[in-house]
């Protein structure tokens, strides 16, 4: 079996069993896109009352025992009703050192929305427009004719990616370095998913070539890039695209399980410290480290696009189906998943998975991180859906009036899916349950983002 065809057959079944779960939730006409305010609502200075809290915990918790993650760090901003952030768990496997919620971590794909938010902001200023070629600015790479810099943000260039085929060497060797182009040039090396601006089809590859574009056009490293149109503008101090192995200024370790060389399936039972790691091999789409309140105040800016004005601000939430078997209210924006109301990102790097999920009109918010990648991105996403739909049905503080977020899930829904997104379960766990077959024709229903 082919690495590639082992890692697809798998990310079929699961989606069939995710599907024929969330069918019956989740197979609902398109939502219409919310507003993009330029101002969050004022959020109630309290904590969640304990049930409240409670449930936020325990989702967490169950969670991070079915994915075999020592630690987790979790924030949920339900404006009308009240704040819940903690760390729960500890640094390391069999450690002693609790995490906290200041801790900082490697956000994985959640540096997508931040790239384009940079693309938007140097849009904005006219320094680059996103239908620039991405020739423009890379005048010899060949293989790159007709693709334009917005499209990359979108994944809709039609580039393929690189993550099957270096997916275990990411993991099983971390601190292998890389250069931009090695990346880039190993995404061109698969099948194209048609030609650029025709469809939608997930591409790391084309994150790294925009950071390549921009890196040329501006003459600027992206450590700038980032501090100057996203980190400074929003106040993320405890952010940063790191140059070294280390996360800087954190005791938090990540893990991973080895994959097999051949197939990518993972080896269970080898479980990898893959706290330290090459910073390039992650760059422009998987890179930053950053925190929970910082990633906090850039779910809701990226959710608003508080930093853009105009047209821009308009791109930014302009989004593109991601294929006739996907729900229609879930769609893709310029670096950014929109799902329902809430709009976001999920991601994964070796150690660590993550979600961020905001609604711009309601200003609620969940950011969750769990320090072991084996289950993949679309399992923190699902935890993140979980958590906002319990954040959903809060009571108001006093004084305060409920939203009434209407959500195309439920919590026990995305529930479900954690049990087949789970890769190598704890023995206690017991078997995954077995996926229903998914009907034919497709049904447009739920899909996680492939590779991320």
């Amino acid at each position: 079996m082919s690495r590639r065809r082992g890692r697809r057959r798998r990310s079929g079944l699961l989606v069939a069993g995710i599907a024929a779960m969330l069918a019956a939730t989740l197979g609902l006409a398109g939502c219409t896109a919310p507003g993009t305010s330029s101002s969050e609502p004022s959020q109630a200075s309290v904590t969640l009352p304990n049930d409240e809290a409670t449930a936020i915990k325990t989702a967490v918790t169950d969670a991070m025992k079915l994915a075999g993650a020592s630690g987790a760090i979790v924030g949920v901003w339900a404006p009308w009703a009240g704040t819940y952030t903690a760390g729960i768990g500890t640094t390391t496997t069999k450690g002693k050192q609790s995490v906290t919620p200041d801790m900082a971590w490697r956000i994985g794909s959640v540096t997508k929305p931040m790239t384009c938010t940079v693309l938007l902001s140097l849009a904005q200023k006219g320094e680059v427009s996103l239908d620039d070629p991405v020739s423009k600015y890379l005048p010899r790479l060949v293989g790159i004719d007709g693709l334009k810099l917005g499209q990359l943000c979108q994944n809709t260039s039609g580039l393929g990616d690189y993550s099957a085929a270096l997916g275990p060497q990411f993991v099983d060797n971390p601190l292998r370095t890389y250069v931009p182009l090695e990346l880039v040039s190993n995404g061109m090396g698969e099948p194209r998913a048609g030609t650029p601006g025709q469809t939608w089809s997930y591409s790391n590859a084309g994150f790294i070539l925009l950071g390549m574009a921009l890196q040329a056009a501006t003459g600027k490293d992206w450590q700038t890039l980032y501090r100057d149109e996203v980190f400074s503008p929003l106040g993320m101090s405890s952010s940063t695209l790191p140059q070294t192995t280390s996360i800087p200024g954190s005791d938090l370790h990540g893990y991973a399980t080895a994959l097999d060389e051949v197939t990518g399936d993972p080896r269970c039972g080898t479980l990898m410290d893959d706290t330290a790691m090459a910073p390039s091999s992650a760059w422009t789409a998987k890179g930053v480290v950053s925190t929970l309140g910082d990633l906090k105040t850039f779910a809701q800016s990226f959710a608003t696009a508080s930093l853009l004005q105009g047209e821009t601000k308009k791109a930014a939430w302009k989004t593109v189906p991601l294929g006739t078997d996907v729900a229609a209210w879930q769609q893709y924006g310029m670096g950014g998943l929109q799902l329902g109301p809430m709009r976001g990102h999920d991601g994964s790097v070796p150690g660590f998975i993550t979600s961020v999920l905001s609604d711009p009109d309601s200003g609620l918010t969940v950011v969750v991180m769990l320090n072991n990648s084996t289950s993949g991105a679309a399992y923190a996403q699902s935890l993140a859906m979980e958590l906002t739909a319990i954040a959903a049905g809060f009571a108001p503080a006093e004084g305060r009036k409920a939203p009434g977020v209407s959500l195309p899930w439920k919590a026990d829904d995305a529930k479900a899916a954690l049990q087949q997104l789970a890769t190598c379960r704890p023995a206690d766990a017991g078997p995954a349950p077995t996926p229903a077959p998914e009907p034919t024709p497709a049904p447009a229903v739920y899909r996680p983002l492939p590779a991320n």
